[in-house]
């Protein structure tokens, strides 16, 4: 009795399968698998776009299903691949085998097989609409589902791009409060105060308040759009992280990412500016429970049930309502 006919499929650097011919035609019908998706079984010289093999029909009828002796399981025998082995892509551009994989190219005289890409392809049927990670994993970086925790030290470095972006849209206004002279750091009333701040407004020039002022709010409205949209702030787009849902990992919701994460935690933040010890206190801590809980939460993180994750385009897409 021939053997069935066992089919694997590839997508953005993940294959799947076996499949038999049946669950292929099914998947094609409803949508899961895709024309533009890679298609290889015995008989194929060479991975191939499935559309390139079904006449871009959405059912695949192929001319011959091969032998019992190639049919046999793919999984459990070495299947040598042609030298040099490329996928056909729609644009007709050749990937080589070990680069869809994300490995170091290999010398054209060494044969590609199965089973030196076992450890990185599913060996169940699985669903080819799961996203695959397209950052580089590290040895060291931690995994959780399909997105890459960001390391503490890149938040850290994001954090202090953040506020030396800050301390710069003051600076017009800090070198001239400099040249005035010395600035009282006490005041016997809040009146003494606020008539100072009064006098001091007069004595700056106006060209500079407004310098200040732009720059200032400026900074303030770019980072929020950033923040609103992406995720991210200008630091954490330097950096290439960004601040996802600890559920979905897509964008937190506005409450979530906007009025927790971002404003309330200025309004904790930035009455501490100007005593520097006491405003590393709440940072020091926020990133010493980062680096010791399995996926990186400080108490930012808990207060909005959010992840920093190294940035990927996939988690910008809506989350559906059917997820």
């Amino acid at each position: 009795m021939q053997a069935t006919m066992q089919i694997f499929l590839a997508r953005n650097n993940v294959q799947a399968g076996p499949y038999n011919l049946e669950q292929l035609n099914i998947m094609l019908a409803s949508g899961e698998v895709l024309l533009d998706d890679l298609i290889w079984h015995e008989g194929l010289d060479q991975w191939q776009r499935l559309g390139n093999v079904t006449n871009n029909q959405t059912v695949y009828r192929p001319t011959h299903s091969g032998s019992p002796e190639t049919n046999d399981s793919i999984i459990n025998n070495v299947t040598v691949f042609p030298e040099d082995t490329n996928f056909t892509t729609k644009d007709d551009k050749s990937v080589s085998l070990d680069r869809l994989y994300g490995k170091p190219e290999r010398s054209k005289n060494v044969k590609a097989d199965m089973t030196t890409n076992r450890h990185q392809t599913p060996h169940n049927n699985v669903s080819l609409n799961k996203t695959a990670l397209k950052k580089t994993v590290a040895d060291n970086d931690k995994v959780i589902g399909d997105v890459v925790l960001a390391p503490i030290m890149s938040r850290v470095l994001a954090t202090a791009i953040d506020w030396l972006l800050l301390i710069m849209a003051f600076l017009p206004l800090m070198l001239a409060m400099r040249n005035l002279g010395d600035i009282p750091t006490s005041f016997q009333s809040i009146d003494a105060a606020l008539q100072y701040s009064a006098t001091l407004s007069e004595r700056i020039p106006k060209a500079t308040q407004l310098m200040s002022n732009v720059m200032v709010f400026g900074l303030i409205a770019l980072q929020l759009l950033f923040i609103i949209l992406r995720g991210q702030s200008l630091g954490k787009i330097i950096t290439g992280i960004r601040v996802v849902d600890q559920t979905h990992h897509r964008l937190p919701s506005f409450l979530r990412l906007v009025i927790i994460r971002t404003f309330l935690l200025s309004l904790i933040y930035v009455p501490l500016c100007t005593t520097w010890p006491i405003l590393l206190l709440p940072l020091t801590i926020h990133y010493y429970m980062a680096s010791k809980n399995p996926k990186n939460i400080g108490w930012h993180d808990k207060l909005a049930k959010t992840l920093v994750v190294k940035a990927d385009s996939s988690q910008l897409v809506k989350k559906s309502k059917s997820e």
